[in-house]
């Protein structure tokens, strides 16, 4: 089986409610739906995600990369799909989240030309994987009764988004606490909303105060390694990279300078699949846990991150929950949701049946 050919298309869709974080306000993503055609009738699909201010990626240079990576890889042989991989990666530089939509588009066909399901190629560890929500910027009101309604829903684990203000991020932590209870697990991310000094400061209080914290993540700006070794010499609790962490070799560096203890690994960061499978092996030789995640993405590239984290061991965490964002799916199967259980479709590969845009 050849490939014969790639196309892309951006779809836009609405979220259900506006997205805050220290770094961006959202209130729909576009994202690009990548297909790859081949001699069969089988095709892969995948997706990228557009966030300019992670990735340096809109979705026109997502589409004109894409294009250019086509070109690359047509007529290449799915079998062999080791060498596409590495083709994939070394005929452009960067464009991580172009790669990503096309790696996990492989990774597809791939496992359809074998009749499994995607996490039984890569490993096929679990397939039970529950994922935290999140509860975007907001005032404390708001977030106190988003919290709520999440618990409520069936989560109970809290991604709680912090940064910018760390007086009111503790106030935020803490009326979070005395109203969901403490035998709810609380995730912080910072989304680089703090200096160094801040996120030791916000640490040392939570502590003082008694709010409990699972992990705390990436506090300061992405490229502050020193930063992020003084905020995990100085706090209690686990620190973990994110926007700090976009390559194997970021991994490695981390790793030596013991500036963090854990990672979270996010496909439109690393370049996909391939890539972040490194990442994990990284991890796990440096006894680090990881934690799977997305930017605002839809259903097809959070399955492709699903079916990864169901292959791994390292990865113990999960933070899948961006399709539940969406307004609306813009495919039909893949991954759904019962709560906060993710649930796979019992197709193979990612379990996409078609695109419906």
């Amino acid at each position: 089986m050849q490939i014969t050919g790639i196309k892309s298309q951006v779809v836009s869709v609405p979220l259900v409610t506006t997205f805050r974080t220290a770094l961006r306000t959202v209130d729909r993503i576009e994202n690009v739906i990548v297909t790859i055609l081949t001699d069969s009738d089988l095709v892969g699909f995948g997706s990228a995600a557009p966030v300019a201010v992670i990735t340096g990626e809109t979705a026109a240079s997502i589409t004109g990369a894409i294009e250019y990576i086509g070109d690359s890889i047509s007529g290449m042989k799915i079998g062999s799909w080791e060498n596409i991989l590495q083709r994939l990666n070394s005929c452009i530089i960067g464009n991580m989240s172009a790669k990503a939509a096309v790696d996990m588009a492989v990774y597809d066909l791939v496992a359809k030309s074998l009749d499994i399901p995607l996490y039984q190629l890569l490993g096929g560890m679990s397939s039970d994987i529950n994922t935290d929500i999140t509860i975007s910027i907001d005032t404390p009101e708001k977030m106190i009764s988003e919290s709520r309604e999440k618990l409520a829903s069936g989560f109970d684990i809290l991604k709680i988004k912090v940064g910018g203000d760390p007086e009111l991020d503790i106030r935020r932590l803490q009326l979070i606490q005395e109203a969901v209870g403490r035998q709810i697990r609380i995730r912080i991310d910072a989304n680089q909303g703090w200096s160094a000094k801040e996120a030791v400061g916000v640490g040392r209080e939570l502590e003082r105060r008694g709010i409990l914290i699972e992990l705390m993540e990436q506090p300061v700006a992405a490229s502050d390694f020193e930063g992020l070794r003084y905020v995990r010499d100085n706090v209690v609790f686990p620190v973990y990279a994110d926007e700090s962490l976009f390559s194997p070799g970021d991994a490695l560096r981390l790793v030596k300078m013991n500036a963090v203890d854990g990672f979270n690994i996010k496909l439109m960061k690393c370049g996909g699949i391939y890539n972040a499978m490194k990442i994990a092996a990284i991890a796990e030789a440096a006894a680090l846990p990881c934690m799977i995640g997305s930017m605002m993405e839809c259903h097809i590239s959070v399955a492709a991150a699903a079916h990864l984290a169901a292959s791994r061991a390292v990865i113990s965490r999960y933070d899948l929950d961006a399709p539940l964002f969406c307004s609306r799916n813009p495919a039909s199967g893949g991954i759904s949701y019962s709560g906060a259980q993710v649930c796979f479709a019992d197709a193979a590969g990612l379990g996409i049946e078609e695109v419906t845009g």
